[in-house]
């Protein structure tokens, strides 16, 4: 066996292992490395190829197809309007953490307001994914409106689909807290995928509460296509 041409292969020693499955191995071995030395051409044709289709793949210019509507161009940057939220309550607190704790008992300092102020937090706070919209009686606004997702110009719909999120947090949300919330369309990108044409958006969700000290900021990305 040429060890040059294959060097990472090398033949199989007889352990543990029967004599014929030996044999075997160096068999295939064997034939492995006499179809790489016929073949070897072949595969060097077919990568440069590939490589030769990329590049000329790369300095084609961007297609002129986009999902982009004019009301996106319009308000990138640019925030919303404002929603605010009903008055924080310890009911509150007490049952979004009960909910999102089931079957275990929440921590204390979510419901125990004489433990909590044992805490460095002094008092009751809520649980960082508290949503004091969850029971809002005002439709959500912002850049969630079919204008600000894009468009095809066929007028087809589209498909979207969440493509995630990250949150970062400020203070936490207290007993008492009124919390305002607004949104802005961030940026966007556009790349031809395995789905087709596909547009990724991604939006910015600010909360603060009443006095204006920021709660959380969620960045969010929608994959419509």
């Amino acid at each position: 066996m040429n060890r040059k041409l294959c060097p990472s292969i090398s033949p199989v020693s007889e352990t543990n292992n029967g004599s014929l499955y030996v044999a075997a191995l160096n068999r295939l071995q064997a034939e492995f490395v006499f179809l790489f030395r016929q073949h070897t051409k072949l595969y060097k044709c077919l990568i440069y190829e590939l490589a030769d289709q990329i590049r000329r793949d790369s300095d084609q210019p961007m297609t002129s197809l986009t999902y982009v509507t004019q009301e996106m161009r319009e308000a990138q940057g640019i925030w919303g309007a404002e929603r605010t939220s009903y008055p924080i309550t310890v009911t509150d607190i007490r049952r979004w953490s009960m909910a999102t704790y089931y079957p275990e008992k929440p921590p204390r300092v979510y419901w125990d307001e004489e433990y909590a102020k044992t805490t460095q937090w002094k008092g009751i706070i809520a649980p960082p994914d508290f949503n004091p919209f969850a029971w809002s009686l005002e439709p959500p606004v912002g850049p969630y409106r079919p204008g600000l997702a894009g468009a095809k110009p066929d007028g087809k719909p589209m498909t979207g689909m969440n493509g995630g999120q990250t949150d970062t947090y400020g203070v936490p949300m207290r007993p008492g807290d009124v919390i305002t919330t607004r949104t802005r369309l961030l940026d966007w990108h556009e790349r031809k995928g395995r789905l087709g044409h596909t547009l990724y958006v991604r939006n910015e969700i600010e909360w603060k509460n009443q006095n204006d000290e920021l709660v959380k900021t969620r960045i969010s990305i929608g994959i419509r296509y």
